[in-house]
Parts: C-alpha cells; structure tokens; sequence
C-alpha cells in the first residue's frame, strides 16, 4: 500500500497456489524486497515502483539443500542474514523406571505413531517428509502407504487390523479423512464429496463408526461416520471442539474445545458432555484400560499429564521442562501399548548464516 494507506494490494497475486511467501524487508537502497518462499530466499526488482503495475518477476537468490527464513538484508547492501533450519527428530519413550527418554523404534525421525489393537504392527508419519508407513514394532516389513503432495497426519488402525484411517492435507486442498489398505496401500478418500474440513479420524471399538472433526480456527465440531451406510452426522452438543477421542469401550469420547484449554467428555448413549480437565491440553490419548486419558500440556508442552476419568484427578507423568520437543506444529505426544509416553525430540538445528550477493 501506500503510505497514504491506499492502493492495498497484493504484490505477487496468483505467483503461488496456495500463497507461500513470508517474511519480506527492502534492501537499504530500496531497489530490491527480499522474501522467503518455499524454503529459499528470492528478491523482487522495483522496477517500475510497486504502487504501479510491473513486469516484474520474483528472482531465486538461494538454492539450499537446508530450508531458508527470515531474510534481512545487510545495511552496506553487500549480505543477507538468513536462518538456516533442518528438520529431524528422535522418537523416544518414557521408561518409568530409569526415569529416562529412551530410543523408541530405533529413534526414527517420525510422529503421530499408532499401534494395531494385537500390537503386532504400527503405524508413524515420517517427520518432516509427512509420508504415512506401517511395519512391524522391530522395523521389519516396512512399507510406504503415502505418497507426496500428500500430507499424512494421525494415522488410527481399524479395530480388525486391515485398514488405517489418517488425515492428510495437500496444495490448496483442505484436509481431508483417507482410507488406506495396511496391506497395499493406494490410500481413497473416504468422504470426497464433502466440502467441509475433516482431521482426526479414531475408530470406534467395534469398528462401524469413524469419529472425526473440523480444524480449528475455522469452524468445528465433532462428527460421526458410518462406515455402513456411508453417512456423516453431528454429534449433539459438539459445536467448537475437535480432536474426538473413543474410549477402548466405547461408552465415551474425550474432545477438547477449539481454543484448547481444557478437555471435555461425552457419553456416547447419554449424549451428555462435561469438564473432564480444567487445563491446556493437545494429543489426548486413551490409556489402554481406559481408566485415564493422558495428554500434553499446552500450549507450551511443559509436561505429559493424565487425567483419570473415575475421579478426574489430573497428575504429572513427566515434566518436559529440558525437552525439546519437535513434530510438525512443534510438539507432539502418543502412547505405547504399555501406555509409556511417546515424543519426538527436536534433533534438528538453526543457525543463523550471512550470504553474501550481489543484486541480480
């Protein structure tokens, strides 16, 4: 715009579907704005003055294995700051009684990590790649169930074993509820024809029922899919939560509400929600008694709680406090089929680097 505050416009409309530019600054002699894109750094020639209409195209500055952010140009015009970031992770498990983290699945760079009800296979999405896997809990018989634009997310195993429900986002695209064959991929979704964002997909134990929600901030609520008749409906009572949780008997769902600072319960038969835990919270998970539902404090991951569901007693599992925890919004919390707490710790780094250029 201009300084007058008119002329609003965007600067590069249509350049990137969906839009992935970030982060700009002018170079100290205003003939170039620096930008982040795609994980590089590119600079737009004002020829022409932005306020007017230009032929002007976007020049690539950098070609980095390593994904670039934040650039800022030097004030001698001679270099530009950029932060330079890896993604990579270690799955780790909470062993209770070393009281330690220790290396689960041999440590793998993946999340959202879920196991068949016989224990006998696991799913995980890789991180950062977002491609969907199952193989058995030692590593054997690895195989890819998702492929790019793809993005995998929450993976959950039908009760018989034969099929994994995941979330999955992809350019421009809004998340949308896959089926996937454990056996053979080819991952289908499982309602094209529904205009509305679905995540979170978690199967009702005796398998005739996916759960599911919206994604916050846009709108949400909870809603049910059955997989017979192939009919979707609202859940009474559900408007503004997300993340639905089914009980391993069934009898309840555990939610939390779009902002989420607390975890709610419903009773399926009742229809009847209430506070289970006064308190931020992201990942619920069902212990596999069913007696708690551990989750992580939010919103800065500062310790792994439960809460028990006979008294709604909240405790401390383990603090997080010297974790650094990773995944693809930062943190990310499952359980083991023992109910150990399962992480992925951040093992990737930034760094700040000064690159020096000349204008194109």
């Amino acid at each position: 715009m201009s300084v007058e505050g008119t002329n609003l416009r965007p600067l590069l409309p249509g350049w990137h579907n969906p839009p992935n530019e970030c982060c700009g600054k002018w170079t100290a002699d205003g003939k170039y704005f620096v930008f982040q894109s795609q994980g590089q750094i590119w600079g737009l020639p004002e020829k022409g003055g932005f306020l007017r209409k230009t032929t002007s195209k976007p020049v690539q500055l950098t070609s980095s294995p390593m994904a670039l952010a934040w650039p800022l140009p030097s004030r001698d015009g001679k270099r530009l700051f950029v932060v330079g970031r890896t993604s990579r992770g270690e799955l780790v498990r909470w062993d209770s009684k070393s009281r330690q983290f220790v290396p689960f699945l041999s440590g793998i760079s993946a999340q959202d990590v879920s196991f068949s009800k016989d224990g006998q296979w696991v799913a995980y999405v890789s991180y950062p790649e977002g491609t969907l896997w199952r193989s058995r809990p030692d590593g054997s018989e690895r195989f890819q169930l998702s492929y790019p634009p793809l993005y995998a997310g929450l993976p959950c195993w039908s009760p018989d074993g034969k099929q994994i429900a995941f979330h999955a986002s992809s350019a421009g695209r809004p998340t949308r509820i896959y089926l996937v064959s454990a056996e053979s991929g080819s991952p289908r979704a499982l309602m094209p024809g529904d205009p509305q964002p679905q995540s979170d997909p978690n199967w009702s134990p005796d398998g005739a029922k996916i759960v599911f929600s919206g994604t916050p901030p846009l709108p949400t609520a909870i809603r049910v899919f059955d997989v017979e008749t192939h009919q979707a409906s609202t859940l009474p009572g559900s408007e503004g939560l997300f993340s639905p949780r089914w009980s391993p008997d069934g009898r309840y769902i555990a939610a939390m509400p779009a902002d989420g600072l607390s975890l709610v319960l419903c009773d399926v038969e009742a229809q009847h929600w209430s506070e289970l835990a006064k308190t931020g919270a992201g990942y619920p998970s069902w212990s596999k008694d069913g007696q708690y539902v551990y989750f992580l404090q939010a919103p800065n991951a500062g310790a792994v709680l439960r809460v028990r569901i006979s008294d709604r007693r909240t405790e401390q599992v383990v603090g997080l406090k010297n974790f650094r925890t990773g995944g693809y919004w930062g943190f990310w919390l499952g359980l083991a089929p023992d109910d150990s707490p399962l992480l992925l710790r951040d093992t990737g780094s930034q760094e700040i680097y000064a690159l020096d250029w000349e204008a194109p």
